[in-house]
């Protein structure tokens, strides 16, 4: 069994509107084990929609045709669905009496347009599932009808298209709750594909291939699992295990067999699994060792703090942080001394200063030039990065006496992200300072 995804919107080849959707109904199709080949964008142009959904058809068993289900005159995905399956359009009674109720109890009024909502191909069957004002669609197409066909459909056997809306969270609903359970039911298995995703920071991709080199063969011979490589800019590199199977009683095995292995090649590169991310990983670390932390940012300008704060129940690691952008603020209020404004006796200073302004156990700074322009003296995309661990404190040691403390624990590293624009050595800079705060918790937890 194949499914092929065709998406349907102008906005969508223009750039206005990133289809996300299409990879999203791809990750449920691998979820599930159906196969999927081919994903189509094609505009608000009847004749094309007719001969992309024709083409899908033809060379898949199943197809998932996202968007312009809507009520507006572009809205065409139904006209051209029913041209495909060589019908008319009927308005459906029930799918109208469903569009009004929903207007009721919005309390607004229901434009005449949106009962071409309920015209439905002849045929075709209005899914179950209806979160919104337009009705998703399954529609059976004979296979003689389209070409050579394919797969288990070709010989004149039955094939399918599903139609659901381009607004993610009726998609998602309708495709979870409605197209996936009939794509299994059709394809008669419930083989699945499972996937595990480790985290890393620090290696690029084809440094990590080269290092896996060894592990991919092995895995490509025996069948067990297979490893992609997955770049995702700020949010470092992800390296993907993926694994079918019928049933997911010894999967886990095979997974902690997989990364068992790769974390003996790459070591402390992983940083987390699946939905980690830098920061949960970095809270979680400080929130064992009962840490708490303060940031100095200048320029990240408050990043650091943007994605730490995201996670909830930050407060009982982070403090607090100080953007000192100024120069005047870097000395008035951290205590930095007169030196450059990018340069390691600044991180550390910053890095110490907060730590003693704050109260807190660590303090974390960064300091640099973003870009495009130099910024006294340093090359557009230097950042220099601060850590400084406060010496422990006994537990009967005052809130004041703490907040007094300066000696410690202090390290500087300098980074450089050349040509590079400016938000993206400020995003790099983020995950950076906590990557290196995540490896020096690491190291400490080993003394």
């Amino acid at each position: 069994m194949n499914c092929e995804v065709v998406a349907v919107g102008t906005e969508l080849l223009l750039g206005q509107i990133i289809d996300t959707n299409s990879s999203w109904i791809g990750e449920q199709l691998a979820l599930a084990g159906i196969d999927s080949y081919y994903q189509t964008k094609v505009g608000d142009n009847l004749e094309r929609i007719v001969a992309s959904l024709q083409q899908a058809v033809d060379r898949s068993d199943a197809v998932i045709v996202c968007g312009g289900l809507g009520p507006t005159h572009d809205d065409i995905t139904r006209n051209a669905i029913a041209t495909v399956m060589g019908v008319e359009l009927r308005r459906d009674d029930d799918v109208v009496a469903h569009i009004k109720q929903m207007f009721i109890k919005r309390g607004r009024h229901m434009p005449e347009s949106n009962l071409s909502q309920a015209d439905v191909p002849v045929g075709a069957q209005v899914m179950d599932v209806k979160p919104g004002t337009a009705p998703g669609l399954i529609c059976p197409i004979s296979a003689k009808s389209t070409g050579s066909g394919s797969g288990s459909a070709a010989g004149g056997q039955q094939k399918v298209l599903y139609a659901v809306p381009g607004v993610p969270w009726e998609m998602r609903k309708m495709i979870s709750e409605c197209v996936m359970p009939d794509l299994q039911r059709r394809a008669g298995h419930r083989q699945m594909i499972r996937s595990r995703t480790l985290r890393t920071w620090g290696f690029s991709e084809s440094d990590l291939a080269e290092r896996l080199d060894h592990e991919i063969r092995h895995l490509d011979s025996t069948g067990e699992a297979t490893i992609a490589f997955l770049a995702s800019g700020i949010e470092g590199l992800k390296l993907r295990i993926t694994a079918k199977t019928d049933d997911d009683s010894n999967v886990n095995e095979i997974f902690e067999s997989v990364e068992q292995r790769i974390r003996a090649v790459i070591g402390d590169a992983v940083f987390g699994i699946d939905d980690d991310t830098m920061e949960s990983v970095v809270l979680e670390m400080m929130r064992s060792r009962g840490l708490t932390l303060g940031l100095a940012e200048s320029v990240t300008g408050g990043l650091i703090a943007a994605r730490l704060t995201a996670v909830a129940g930050a407060s009982d690691v982070l403090r607090g942080a100080v953007v000192p952008y100024d120069r005047a603020v870097k000395t008035g209020v951290l205590g930095s001394p007169e030196v450059a404004a990018v340069s390691e006796e600044m991180a550390l200073a910053m890095a110490a200063g907060v730590c003693r302004v704050l109260g807190t156990d660590v303090g974390l700074a960064t300091t640099g030039a973003a870009g495009p322009q130099s910024h006294e003296g340093a090359e557009p995309g230097t950042v220099w990065i601060g850590l400084h661990f406060n010496d422990p404190a006994g537990e009967s040691e005052s809130e004041s006496s703490r907040s007094s403390r300066s000696s410690g624990v202090s390290e500087a590293i300098e980074v450089r992200f050349t040509n590079m624009d400016r938000n993206t050595v400020r995003q790099l800079g983020v995950i950076t300072a906590l990557n290196l705060l995540r490896t020096r918790l690491m190291a400490a937890a080993t003394r």
